[in-house]
């Protein structure tokens, strides 16, 4: 529950967090590290702060920089500790994943579309398009799903999806399985291990090695794609 009296040990999450006053950009690039903070100071809103985090990084194209992964390994593993509700927190952000993906598809099938049109096909053209639109009703299923766990990509491929006119009741499909299958491993991935001395006592590790675990795929696509060419 919200609001309950930790522990010295549990208050280590937040150690040296908890009163200071951080600057905004901070706070959004780093709000894995200051989650237990917020937590303390914001109460409830704090499911509102993370279940915005989760729909920009999702949703927004400008925003892929936003905390994924790592943001979701410590709130699972902070509803481990009971600073929060599993049961309100995965459901939510479930939620704010599928609505920010579906929020992406549709600026890039309406928005995305228009504004390439008035370029006058200057930056993209209507054959590369119409590959796009193959390839995602081909492949489209599978991308959308594994993109979730791929950082910078989720943000990017459902808005490619949208551009290429890809089925939408496939990518809804998909979107819905790529949600429930992020948001769950993540943070019940934290709410069982992330409180483990090794693993608490070795977090910003741990963090690191998430991300590049998950950047991984990306890397090697780029280096074969550079290789074939």
């Amino acid at each position: 529950m919200v609001g309950k009296s930790l522990t010295p040990w549990e208050r280590g999450w937040g150690e040296g967090n908890t009163h200071r006053k951080y600057p905004l950009l901070d706070l959004i690039l780093h709000l894995d590290t200051h989650l237990l903070a917020l937590t303390n100071e914001y109460g409830l809103w704090v499911y509102a702060i993370l279940f915005a985090i989760i729909f920009a990084e999702t949703g927004l194209i400008v925003t892929p920089f936003l905390p994924g992964d790592s943001l979701l390994f410590v709130a699972g593993a902070l509803c481990g500790l009971g600073a929060l509700e599993l049961h309100y927190l995965a459901p939510l952000l479930m939620l704010a994943a599928f609505s920010g993906d579906n929020t992406n598809y549709w600026i890039g099938r309406t928005l995305g579309l228009r504004f390439f049109e008035k370029l006058g096909g200057r930056w993209i053209k209507q054959e590369h398009l119409a590959k796009t639109h193959a390839f995602y009703e081909k492949h489209g299923g599978k991308t959308i799903l594994f993109a979730r766990f791929l950082p910078i990509i989720r943000t990017f491929a459902p808005f490619v999806a949208g551009l290429g006119a890809m089925s939408y009741r496939l990518f809804l499909t998909f979107s819905a399985l790529g949600s429930l299958a992020w948001i769950g491993s993540l943070t019940l991935t934290g709410y069982f291990f992330g409180n483990i001395p090794v693993v608490k006592n070795n977090l910003t590790l741990i963090i690191i090695g998430i991300m590049v675990i998950t950047l991984l795929p990306a890397i090697s696509e780029v280096i074969r794609h550079r290789k074939a060419t």
